[in-house]
């Protein structure tokens, strides 16, 4: 027999999902992540996972890795030296940046501009010069470059990145460039900005380029030391990481192009959401994932997961495909503080993290937290384990939670609600900025939750919303390794051609894609992953005529083919209205083209639960007392291992498992269906 690992790495606890190729059946496991090396997390969750399947280790052929390294790298500062080579007269390409400051009218006022990934003292110019058409105006001046280069040899460069002029039309003064710092810097790896992104506007080729240096050396040495490791007891395993865009690449590209990992942890847990409610034939979803440092939400139509062109982290923002996924600070972890300027409450963003985590964890940490309110109100009885092992520490959490209570001068249990409705409202906004906020309506949309903490908010995210039903999948602690191991590999290839539709011929438009197509499908090819098996999906960023604004147009091609530039142009209106309430009768323009490769999916069998009845009496444990609604409530305790198709649980209850405890509030209740997601609706609905 053969398996494929799915393997996430989160911030607190790292999720497992080991993944029988031909039955399809599943065992998931779930270890603290150790920050200090993820690697030794992932280790130890292989030896969990593997040992309680009774499966061997060499029997993985395939691993499935979402990783947070870029993310993390960029976050925290702790990327590379890295160099950049710009076109002569061009050196403050990324001090000139754009005229854009977050935060409101008067952000500039506290804005604290972060420096450059790639300081000025380390910016070197190339004596050169190609026109926008592609054609040569002035020739590379070698000689010149090897002494500039020269002098960043002897300030410790750690990575080099190449972005020129106009590349994106003609790469080949970069290759030559690379050439030249192949001799000068001999093992500094090499970006180029016509390869990461070819694509106008220099300033965003040049951050994402330079983006990818950044974090290249530090993913290089984590991906490979990640491979060596599977090796010694996987041989011949195959790597694949998740990319932002909830894609696979191979080792070999995550490498090269990390730049597209900065969401991949994220991605991961919208791919397992969308595998999950699709069994189930939910296709439009808002998903919710909340964990112990953070929540992070998307909205899926028809299946599809909301892709954007832009990937932000921190302050830096990279032209990457990444899945439209919002993030706040707010976790199971987040901790609640009163400043003494306002006397009000506040929730995160600072975490108390894995280490020493929340007060309930019995780990050392004192400060209040979620999870702290969480145990304080009930929610989290003694009888839960996280990640099948650690105990809640009642006493713990009442005294971190006290602090509040005292500081508010409030009872100990109107301190815990105030935590837990705040945390709920900061992640309500996250929510309409993926729905409402993008001309979508909640009510149109299944809300589905998942992470360690998701399913104890879900039911009050789902009335904010109004987002029905609210589905907690089986397993929602490790639904982010059910993404990794059930998406596919991918490959995109875009150029940019920038022309106005009244003068581009569809046909001259269809054959570069198919250009495009070729391009992208060769590092499938490289894979091993035949034609056959392949799948081509197309993309175009169009604009009005004189506008600024890029929407980007997912369409088929053989549509582009019959009905003209038309197919793209009539949906491009239609985005236009619903984003911003009209669209113009100006002719539109083609900026960037793009096609993506995707190799199939893996199979997983969705397992099915026994048939039972409507009382899932067989499923209680025992009657437990929960503050909610401003009262103390009875509240019926469920072994959701126990809970069969068909069993229908009236709130107030709590469902308990492995990796993730379900809070079903009053007047409403959750029906079991035949996968096993409990389905959580208004009792008179």
């Amino acid at each position: 027999m053969s398996f494929r690992l799915g393997v996430d790495v989160g911030g607190t606890f790292t999720d497992l999902l080991l993944v029988n190729e031909q039955s399809g059946e599943m065992h998931t496991a779930k270890v603290p992540s150790t920050p200090e090396d993820s690697s030794v997390g992932v280790s130890n969750g292989i030896d969990r996972v593997c040992g309680d399947a009774g499966v061997d280790p060499g029997d993985i052929t395939h691993v499935m890795h979402g990783t947070t390294v870029a993310t993390n790298t960029i976050l925290t500062g702790t990327g590379a030296k890295v160099g950049l080579v710009a076109t002569k007269g061009y050196r403050q390409v990324l001090q000139i940046a754009r005229s854009f400051v977050p935060g409101g009218l008067g952000g500039w006022v506290i804005y604290n501009k972060s420096l450059p990934l790639a300081p000025l003292a380390l910016t070197i110019e190339a004596d050169e010069r190609t026109a926008a058409d592609g054609s040569e105006v002035r020739e590379l001046n070698v000689a010149a470059l090897e002494a500039e280069l020269g002098k960043l040899a002897g300030r410790g460069v750690e990575a080099l990145t190449v972005s020129l002029i106009n590349s994106f039309a003609n790469p080949a003064h970069e290759q030559q460039v690379r050439e030249v710092a192949e001799r000068v810097l001999p093992g500094v790896p090499v970006s180029l900005s016509s390869e990461v992104v070819p694509e106008m506007q220099e300033y965003e080729r040049t951050i994402t380029t330079v983006a990818n240096s950044y974090v290249r050396p530090k993913v290089a040495t984590y991906v490979r030391n990640l491979e060596k490791q599977l090796n010694d007891t996987m041989s011949g395993v195959q790597l694949h990481v998740l990319r932002s865009d909830g894609g696979l690449a191979s080792a070999d590209a995550a490498e090269a192009y990390p730049v597209n990992l900065l969401m991949s942890g994220p991605a991961g847990g919208v791919s397992g959401a969308i595998w999950i409610a699709s069994q189930a034939e939910h296709n439009n979803l808002l998903t919710f994932d909340m964990g112990g440092t953070s929540t992070d939400v998307a909205l899926v139509q028809d299946g599809q997961a909301q892709l954007r062109r832009e990937t932000t982290v921190g302050d830096v923002t990279v032209r990457a495909s990444s899945v439209d996924v919002r993030t706040v600070g707010a976790g199971g972890g987040s901790i609640a503080h009163v400043p003494e300027l306002t006397g009000a409450l506040r929730v995160g963003p600072q975490s108390a993290g894995a280490d020493p985590g929340p007060a309930a964890y019995g780990k050392g940490g004192e400060e209040p937290t979620v999870t702290d309110a969480n145990v304080v109100l009930g929610y989290l009885p003694a009888e839960v384990r996280l990640g099948g092992d650690m105990k809640m520490d009642r006493a713990a959490a009442e005294a971190a939670v006290r602090k509040i209570a005292d500081a508010l001068g409030l009872s100990l249990m109107e301190a815990a609600s105030g935590i837990v409705s705040l945390v709920n409202e900061n992640m309500y906004g996250a929510l309409r900025l993926v729905s409402v906020e993008q001309g979508h309506d909640p009510r149109e949309f299944a809300l589905i939750a998942f992470g360690g903490a998701g399913p104890l908010h879900a039911n009050a995210l789902g009335k904010l919303m109004s987002s029905w039903p609210v589905i907690i999948p089986p397993g929602p602690g490790v639904l982010c390794a059910y993404g990794d191991a059930t998406t596919r590999v991918r490959n995109e290839a875009s150029r940019t051609f920038i022309k106005r539709f009244g003068r581009t011929r569809a046909d001259e438009a269809a054959g570069i894609f198919t250009d495009l197509a070729g391009q992208a499908s060769q590092a499938l090819d490289q894979e091993g992953i035949s034609r056959s098996d392949q799948t081509l999906s197309y993309q175009a960023d169009i604009r009005y005529h004189g506008q600024g604004l890029l929407l980007t147009v997912d369409f088929e091609l053989d549509d582009l083919k019959k009905q003209g530039l038309d197919a793209i142009g009539g949906k491009f209106d239609r985005m236009h209205e619903q984003l911003f309430t009209f669209a113009l009768p100006e002719d539109k323009e083609l900026v960037n083209l793009r096609a993506v490769a995707e190799g199939k999916p893996t199979v997983v069998r969705a397992l099915r639960v026994e048939e039972g009845d409507a009382s899932p009496a067989a499923a209680e444990m025992l009657s437990h007392e929960i503050y909610v609604d401003g009262g103390m409530q009875k509240a019926m305790l469920y072994d959701r291992s126990k809970l069969k198709a068909g069993n229908v649980i009236a709130g107030p209850a709590i469902v308990l498992e492995m990796d993730s405890t379900t809070l079903i509030l009053p007047d409403h209740e959750g029906a079991v269906d035949e996968y096993g997601n409990i389905l959580i609706t208004p009792s008179n609905s």
